[in-house]
């Protein structure tokens, strides 16, 4: 069986499995997070077609992504998490799919779903390992889902090299067409390295395209604007899905920066949580 293995443990969080619990848990009751560590609904609605979650190292990002995380727990059980991430290291083709095995991390192993994936193959979409091999933006979702979920889902990781609109749809449609009851989490930052004041009036007019659920709006705004925000293909890709699969509103759950974590102000990057329901 082939097993990804972590790469970002003492990075991004910590490489023991009581020490991601600890972090986890801080993060959601930190001061900029939903305030307690959730419990799963296990007879909620499902509701929630996707997130938009940020990716940074938890000590950074982990509070604001503990919003989204918080919202899915109440929201149920998926049978699938469907993880879109920017592919920051340059290897492997335009889509990447990691389409067999296992993910380890220190809370242990997460199963693909082997036949969902499978589904999504063709066009610009191919089986590929060596594009997931370094890359962290999906790695740091994954035990945020074992931390609520132990090993009810499943999850599909997918890798987007090339964020243009065409293969963000592409994308995206491929996806709506995969599964009922799945979740994408749209794994992306927003603005990288500007003084605070900067980044958030960035930032404040993409999540209002993402709120719109208008990629082509995105796209807009990041060409005007010249955001820096990593993951507009994947959090384009999720817009697309949500209206394929009839979503009918999205909200911003929290807004944040490093700068706000950690008290610099200078150079920071932005981060949000946004939920998209049914």
């Amino acid at each position: 069986m082939k097993v990804r293995k972590p790469v970002v443990t003492d990075m991004f969080y910590p490489g023991t499995a009581r020490g991601v619990v600890e972090q986890i848990e801080w993060c959601y009751k930190d001061k900029l997070g939903p305030g307690a560590v959730p419990q799963v609904n296990i007879k909620g609605q499902r509701e929630i077609i996707a997130l938009v979650v940020p990716h940074a190292g938890y000590v950074y990002s982990g509070p604001v992504a503990a919003h989204a995380y918080k919202e899915l727990a109440n929201d149920g059980i998926p049978d699938t998490v469907v993880i879109i991430g920017p592919n920051h290291t340059g290897y492997g083709p335009a889509v990447s799919v990691w389409a067999k095995g296992e993910w380890k991390t220190p809370l242990g192993e997460i199963k693909i779903n082997e036949e969902l994936a499978g589904n999504l193959l063709g066009g610009i979409i191919q089986a590929d390992e060596a594009a997931h091999l370094y890359e962290h933006s999906i790695e740091v979702q994954i035990p945020w889902l074992q931390h609520l979920y132990k090993e009810d889902v499943k999850i599909v990781p997918i890798t987007m090299m090339a964020q243009d609109i065409k293969t963000a749809r592409e994308v995206g449609y491929a996806i709506s067409r995969a599964g009922d009851n799945i979740v994408i989490i749209a794994s992306s930052d927003f603005t990288h390295y500007e003084p605070q004041s900067i980044a958030t009036e960035k930032d404040r007019s993409m999540i209002e395209a993402i709120i719109d659920l208008d990629e082509e709006k995105l796209y807009q705004q990041r060409e005007i604007l010249n955001s820096t925000m990593c993951g507009v293909g994947p959090v384009a890709s999720a817009i697309v899905v949500a209206k394929e699969m009839k979503a009918k509103e999205a909200t911003l759950l929290k807004y944040a920066t490093s700068g706000d974590a950690v008290g610099d102000f200078s150079q920071v990057v932005g981060y949000a949580s946004i939920v998209i329901k049914r």
